[in-house]
């Protein structure tokens, strides 16, 4: 299922806008909790009251996730019966409205701009290097290809000989291109273990659209289009008859449809703040009675039915317990338990992991159908805790190439419709029953279709700078306008523009949230300050708040002034005269695509592209050049208004890796302490300030630090024994003695007896083979890298506490400008893009490439 990651819906022109929201030295000793860690006509009447459209499309409810469903209930999905082939309907197959294309879709593709090479040849992929396929790394600390010995060089080393030219075809268009230099970092690695359905992929060679010529006809998406269907969610088990749901002291006898929907409740009583939320518990109190009245209702022991009436008298505990219990059992599973379900399951759904998009393998996005839960919303969502229904196969449109197998729906089921819609790059989809939004099977985000998408997107952006002059010269002009419309206009276009305040779109109030953007303020929303103060005020999409006190230009004070006169008041809108759908209209007379959304990305990547040039080339560590990059797009992630509440365990985590600094400071003084065991004439050279220990590293400190480091030792003594035991047990073999573990445990001992000494006779006796001064010196030094890094990304985090990162870094900042920056400043690309994103852009990475002087 489609799960948009952008932050904005689109807002098209040409449709209403009813869719979108406005919205380690010493090898003997550990440190504490670690070592390391890094969217009309332009009319003068009054706008009338704010409606939308009852069947919204929506690639995704946001607010949906798959951790709704019930902690014991997340098992094996129910696969389709998987028979080769069906018959399709002579009649043909039901029709219905297609849904609006991806992003930017009418745009047209950009020529991307190739990376200069000596041979003049269209770069290629290059997966391997020396002709060694690239292994898959963790996305740890350590530089993957940044790691260089003395003599080696920048770039990965090519194999001697030059390999032939591969020619990789699409449809009727080929690209012969040569291998690529690339700089091992920015390598797409595959994973050391393929999953399951990958092997025939090995040795396709990566499908480089960006260089491949432009289409004719953009619109269409395929020619040809497979897929297996999707994966439903399996039925629902009963309870035991011992576990049930109590009313009023009365254990009750339900349906299973009934008891079903109970234990989503029951469920999930350790989130509180959904079902201490009186909303939630009215919704879905109403849902249930709903349920029970479709499937005979409650009954007692005795048989006789018992009213449901006082939500209070329900008592959801039993059911709690039990699926607690159950989530238990599961994360106590041994290692090889746990194994052979996730390898059955691998097995079970590779069929559902890819697609074939004009014979190229593709990988999907989500294959698997949301199970049913309760409904939980974004903020103060007016439809929080309903019931959100289990999706048959019947509710289920495929739509797939007219050539291939149509895949089978579960056994005794049909589905909605099948068709062939190859300008549609959806794969399957069905409405749910909350706010009647429709969800789309898709392709991953590293498909090609999502990274043209992305890719227009952006291009999109930096083609408004060829515009972004003269429409700010138009409507600075039009702030003065006799035209109480076009002056309206040239304000909300102001605030868009400086503020990157959302759009704002038309909406339902009752069964939507009540969010704003800049076209749908209400009069309260704003407060105005002479001279030229205005003071924003408002819930901004996902509910999160916006506040900001900002100075503007004096027409525009002027302007709002004039908005806000009486009769207007409270829940009258300051933009009475203006709605998305003109305001993009008249957007996109200046250049086609034109959005107020665009403005946002432009913004947030020009924003971006100025803080990194002013940034200086400087000797920086790794760490102190990461969190420049983090201060820049902080800066970016505040003008969106990405803001996250503080999470509950910041304080917790904070306090974690000040107690790892702490470790680390304790280690570094243990080390020198070493260094005067070696040769105490030291103290005089280097004084004695240099072997003090830290003021914040108290007696109390170390012995509470002592004990830990004895106890962790300890621990991991004791893990390693049953480690070993259990793999004694599986080869057959007999378990180790206690008395091994005994012996094993002495080394515990002996770390204790080493610290009373220390404490006693306040000298650290030298540990290691051979020490030596030069040896401890440079362990010492290693460790204040380690601390001085600990503590910029401590200060990273905490200054990180309020805002997203992440949402502007993915969906707003240009992601060639990260690569560029990752080039020019020489840190890994994996600093910043997990392998998830790199997948994802690797347009971005391979069409950059080594050119660190491209420009937004």
């Amino acid at each position: 299922m489609s799960d948009s990651s952008d932050d904005d819906r689109p807002l098209a022109a040409s449709k209403a806008a009813s869719n979108g929201h406005s919205s380690s030295a010493n090898p003997g000793l550990s440190i504490r909790n670690g070592t390391n860690g890094t969217n009309g006509t332009n009319g003068l009447v009054k706008r009338k009251a704010r409606t939308s459209i009852g069947q919204s499309v929506s690639y995704k409810d946001e607010s949906d996730s798959d951790d709704d469903a019930p902690m014991a209930k997340r098992q094996k999905a129910l696969l389709p019966n998987g028979s080769s082939k069906v018959s399709r309907p002579s009649n043909g197959t039901p029709s219905i409205k297609r849904p609006p294309p991806d992003d930017d879709s009418e745009d047209e593709v950009l020529a991307l701009p190739k990376k200069r090479q000596s041979n003049g040849a269209t770069p290629a992929s290059s997966r391997k290097l020396n002709g060694t396929k690239v292994k898959d790394e963790s996305d740890s600390d350590v530089p993957m290809a940044k790691k260089k010995t003395p003599a080696a060089s920048k770039t990965a080393a090519r194999p001697p000989a030059k390999p032939a030219a591969k020619t990789s075809t699409n449809g009727k268009n080929a690209v012969t291109s040569t291998p690529k230099k690339t700089t091992a970092s920015k390598v797409v690695k595959k994973a050391e273990s393929a999953e399951p359905g990958e092997d025939e992929e090995e040795g396709e060679e990566e499908y480089r659209w960006w260089d491949a010529p432009k289409k004719e006809d953009d619109s269409i998406k395929w020619t040809t289009l497979e897929h297996a269907g999707v994966v439903f969610p399996p039925p629902y088990q009963p309870l035991p008859k011992n576990v049930r749901l109590y009313y009023d002291g009365i254990k009750l006898d339900l349906h299973p449809d009934a008891e079903e929907v109970a234990t989503f409740f029951g469920s999930m009583l350790h989130l509180t703040v959904n079902t201490e939320n009186p909303t939630f518990r009215k919704n879905f109190f109403a849902d249930f009675q709903d349920i029970l009245k479709q499937t005979g209702g409650a009954k007692g022991p005795d048989g006789q039915k018992v009213p449901i009436k006082d939500f209070a008298k329900l008592d959801f505990k039993p059911m709690f317990e039990y699926y607690k219990a159950q989530s238990e059992a599961r994360k106590n599973r041994s290692k090889e338990e746990k194994k052979i379900e996730k390898d059955e399951k691998a097995k079970l759904e590779a069929p559902y992991l890819y697609c074939k998009w004009d014979g190229r393998k593709e990988k999907v996005g989500n294959f698997r159908v949301e199970p049913p839960g309760l409904f939980r919303g974004r903020g103060e969502h007016p439809k929080t805790g309903k019931v959100k229904k289990r999706v048959l196969p019947e509710q289920v449109t495929i739509n797939i190439g007219k050539d291939a197998v149509v895949p089978q729906p579960p056994p005794g089921h049909k589905w909605k419709g099948v068709q062939h819609d190859n300008k549609a790059t959806w794969l399957a989809m069905w409405q749910e029953n909350i706010n009647g939004c429709y969800k789309y099977v898709m392709l991953a985000a590293n498909s090609a279709v999502k990274g043209q998408a992305d890719y227009k997107k952006f291009e999109k952006a930096r083609t408004l700078k060829k515009y972004i002059s003269r429409i700010r010269a138009d409507y600075t002009r039009e702030l003065k306008s006799e035209v109480m419309a076009d002056r309206q206009r040239a304000t909300a276009m102001y605030l868009i523009d400086r503020f990157a305040l959302r759009a704002g779109n038309e909406k339902d109030t009752d069964n939507e949230a009540d969010t704003v953007g800049c076209c749908s303020l209400k009069y309260e929303h704003i407060t105005l300050r002479e001279p030229n103060t205005v003071i924003f005020d408002f819930l901004g999409k996902d509910s999160i708040p916006y506040y900001d006190e900002v100075p503007v230009d004096r027409q525009v004070f002027k302007n709002l002034k004039m908005f806000k006169k009486p009769p207007k008041e409270d829940g009258d809108d300051i933009f009475d005269r203006l709605n998305t759908s003109q305001l993009n209209k008249h957007l996109a007379s200046y250049m086609q695509g034109l959005t107020a959304k665009v403005f946002r990305t432009y913004n947030a990547s020009y924003t971006m592209s100025k803080l990194l040039q002013e940034l200086p080339v400087t000797n920086l560590s790794i760490a102190e050049k990461v969190k420049l990059y983090n201060d820049c797009n902080r800066k970016v992630a505040i003008l969106c208004n990405h803001k996250r509440t503080v999470g509950a365990s910041h304080e917790a985590q904070m306090e974690k890796i000040g107690d790892r600094i702490k470790g680390m400071k304790y280690q570094k003084w243990r080390t020198r302490m070493m260094m005067l065991d070696v040769d105490p004439k030291l103290k005089k050279k280097k004084g004695a300030e240099y072997f003090e220990r830290e003021p914040e590293l108290t007696d109390e400190w170390v012995m509470e630090h002592q004990a830990f480091l004895v106890e962790e030792q300890r621990t991991k003594i004791t893990k390693k024994f049953e480690k070993d035991n259990e793999k004694r047990a599986i080869e057959g073999e007999k378990p180790l003695p206690e008395k091994e573990l005994k012996e094993r445990l002495k080394a515990v001992g002996e770390l204790e007896a080493k610290f009373k000494k220390e404490n006693r006779s306040k000298k650290v006796e030298a540990e290691g083979k051979a020490p030596s001064v030069e040896k401890l010196e440079a362990a010492s030094k290693k460790i204040d890298e380690r601390i001085h890094n600990m503590e910029l990304q401590a200060a990273d985090k905490d200054g990180n506490k309020e805002v997203a990162l992440s949402t502007s870094k993915i969906n707003y900042i240009d992601p060639r400008l990260t690569v560029v920056f990752s080039e020019k400043f020489d840190v890994p690309i994996e600093k910043f893009f997990s392998k998830t994103l790199r997948e994802k852009f690797n347009w971005a990475i391979q069409s950059v490439g080594d050119d660190s002087t491209w420009e937004f």
